[in-house]
């Protein structure tokens, strides 16, 4: 049985203002620079359930050609996800996770025609299983809407996690034995 537990990363602090105000340009190739937004904060605590961690080093990115400002590359969410399983006596299987950008109004940003929904795959050899008190690190690297990049649209970004919570036991057992010479 699955569990689809929301986690708001960020709750009224992640006011555009900062981003809009925070472009950070610095060219990449002839024509064409990358401009990064910072998001504020760009860390933020986390906890769903019995799971609990940190975003991190959290910023927005997008490539423009310079002159004309059209948009060569569309802007991401880049940032770095730190999970805990809190627990003492369940394990933990991360099955996946959704981002939405949440509007003043307290509605979903949609993305742009063509774009892929913002998900999280953990893919990681042994990150998707988090035993009592065992951590997890992942990459964020997730589609952003371009109607999030205008002043005082965004108010929060919200993670969905899917996990299934499962009983954590160890158990001891002992048994008689002895040791005889070969014949």
């Amino acid at each position: 049985m699955s569990k689809w537990i929301g986690v708001t990363v960020v709750a009224g602090a992640v006011a555009v203002t900062a981003l809009g105000c925070a472009q950070q340009p610095s060219a990449t190739a002839a024509g064409v620079e990358n401009r990064s937004y910072r998001v504020t904060p760009a860390s933020v605590t986390v906890r769903a359930g019995i799971i609990t961690g940190e975003v991190t080093e959290m910023k927005v990115t997008e490539m423009v050609e310079q002159g004309s400002d059209r948009v060569v590359s569309p802007a991401k969410l880049t940032g770095t996800l730190r999970l805990k399983n809190t627990s003492a006596n369940q394990t933990v299987h991360l099955v996946g996770g959704k981002i939405l950008y949440i509007d003043g109004q307290g509605q979903p940003i949609k993305l742009e025609a063509a774009r892929t929904e913002p998900t999280l795959k953990f893919a990681t050899y042994g990150s998707e299983r988090l035993d009592p008190g065992q951590e997890a690190t992942e990459s964020l690297d997730v589609e952003f809407p371009a109607a999030a990049l205008k002043l005082k649209k965004l108010r929060e970004i919200r993670l969905d996690l899917a996990y299934i919570p499962s009983a954590y036991r160890e158990e001891t057992v002992n048994f008689t034995v002895s040791i005889s010479t070969g014949k």
